[in-house]
């Protein structure tokens, strides 16, 4: 005997455990690894194609599969020690599979366009509003459950076949563990789950005439799988032991991995798309969320919900004007060794001041509140005086107007948040984060997380392996605080004299932009 307590020999088997955060995008999946206290300690990286066509958006699940047993693999080399994975994924895909899942299709993609017809079907049956009071979702085709009915009637055949429907996230934990669970922030993107009683809907499932047995368990977000297969043990090089936990949709992971949890805090998302998720601690007025196009999505606590305000382009906006119109100031900044970013920011006789230049940041469609796929983007103001440094800044007020709009729609839903906690690379931008907090006339504190996804997976698979006591304790340990910008009234009061012309960009460009 060595006179040590059971209590000690656990916390110290704790600390010499590792553990990871498996994020599923449509494009790639990533494998981060954290020790016990989470610190960032490696990660692995694989993509995969997606098919686009006309009439067509697919990606090959089994691929998906590959990359993540690739990454898995990369990891599990390396760091042998990892007691849990945490998986989350992109929303809406769904694949069905047989007993085993094994795929019988290629996944169709939440922007392809089949599903249209049965969306219509079901909101004739019931009305949009009854559909959103159940599931939180005004009905649309990106959603899973339209595109099922159109695989049931277009492809009999594979529906006939079909054991199990999985979306990415179940897919994979399946995979790994043999266990059918989807956690409810993902089963929300079906637009068959009941966002109040936490359970699938019969009635929608009744409504689409789709066998309801056919989907995963829904478990709350953070909920241990099991431990994988000993197949999986063998071909990834795994402990039998390492246990696998279902997180949930990619943007709720980005909310923990932020360290939100009340209400008096939201999430800006500073990615490629730009998200704002506020957090409400009740179900949300859901007549607001109707007309404006949010989802309401159970959270991480009980009882607690958020909504997702975004626009399509985001950093994918700032990236186009630096790819298509600074092409010189590209060459410039690599000449005198910095990032054309900076040099963009800096431009200008007066950088603090509003452009006074409009832009719809519509390049791929509007989402919330309009989600109108026909809309395009503009710019509006442009003189021969005008540089790109002045389009480019711009570019990051339309984009912060564009918020500030979903946000003025959410006003009567019930949000009362005094402080916007920013993720993502666009996080890394001062001129951003400083034009946030005086646009939105909040603090808006910048986290070091570019990766919130990942690290909010982490820490739910660190509660789940003991490594961490709750949420605020993992938060204490993984979110990062960079820096706090306070709005300043004089900035705010300039920009706000532009936003109320702005406001009035999309009602007159949408009839001149077609279809």
């Amino acid at each position: 005997m060595d006179g040590t307590t059971v209590e000690e020999k656990e916390r110290r088997n704790v600390r010499n455990i590792k553990i990871a955060g498996l994020d599923i995008g449509t494009t790639g999946c990533k494998l981060t690894v954290f020790d016990s206290t989470g610190k960032k300690l490696d990660q692995s990286y694989r993509d995969y194609p997606a098919k686009r066509g006309k009439s067509e958006h697919e990606i090959d699940a089994e691929a998906i599969m590959e990359g993540v047993m690739a990454v898995v693999r990369e990891m599990a080399a390396r760091h042998p020690e990892i007691a849990g994975i945490g998986v989350t994924s992109f929303g809406e895909t769904f694949v069905m599979t047989d007993e085993a899942g094994k795929p019988l299709h290629r996944a169709m993609l939440y922007t392809d366009p089949r599903g249209a017809e049965e969306c219509r079907e079901l909101t004739e049956k019931l009305d949009g509003k009854s559909i959103a009071s159940i599931t939180g979702l005004k009905p649309h085709e990106m959603y899973s459950l339209c595109k099922i009915m159109w695989m049931k009637k277009n492809r009999p055949e594979i529906y006939r076949q079909a054991k199990h429907i999985f979306l990415m996230e179940d897919y994979v934990v399946f995979a790994l563990t043999g266990k059918a669970q989807i956690d409810y922030s993902l089963a929300t993107r079906t637009m068959a789950f009941d966002i109040t009683g936490l359970k699938w809907s019969r009635e929608m499932f009744d409504l689409a005439g789709i066998d309801m047995k056919l989907m995963s368990e829904p478990v709350p977000t953070g909920t241990p799988a099991g431990r994988i297969t000993e197949q999986v043990a063998q071909e990834t090089g795994l402990s039998p032991d390492t246990r696998i936990v279902s997180i949930s949709h990619d943007q709720i992971a980005a909310a923990v991995g932020a360290g939100v949890f009340d209400s008096d805090r939201a999430v800006d998302g500073a990615g490629t798309v730009e998200c704002l998720t506020p957090v409400y601690d009740s179900v949300p007025e859901l007549e607001v969320m109707y007309e404006g196009n949010f989802a309401v999505v159970p959270y991480v606590i009980p009882g607690k919900y958020v909504c997702y305000a975004f626009s399509y382009t985001g950093g994918a906006l700032i990236q186009w004007c630096v790819d298509t119109l600074a092409k010189k100031e590209k060459e410039l900044a690599k000449e005198q060794g910095i990032s054309v970013n900076s040099m963009l920011e800096r431009g200008g006789e007066a950088p603090d001041e509003p452009t006074g230049l409009l832009v719809l940041p519509h390049f791929a469609g509007a989402a919330t509140p309009y989600m109108d796929t026909g809309s395009k983007g503009a710019v509006v103001g442009l003189t021969t005086d005008t540089t790109v440094s002045d389009i480019y800044r711009a570019c990051m007020e339309g984009v912060v107007y564009e918020m500030k709009l979903n946000l003025e729609c959410l006003e009567d839903s019930g949000i009362h948040f005094k402080m916007l906690h920013a993720t993502g690379g666009g996080a890394r931008s001062e001129v951003w984060m400083q034009m946030k907090a005086d646009v939105l006339n909040v603090p808006i504190t910048a986290l070091n997380t570019v990766d919130a996804g990942t690290v909010g997976s982490a820490m739910l698979t660190g509660i789940a392996a003991g490594c961490f006591r709750d949420l605020e304790d993992a938060a204490a340990h993984m979110v990062e605080k960079k820096k706090v910008y306070e709005p300043r009234p004089e900035m705010h009061e300039k920009y706000e004299k532009i936003y109320r012309r702005y406001r009035r960009l999309y009602r007159a460009v949408r009839p001149l932009a077609g279809e």
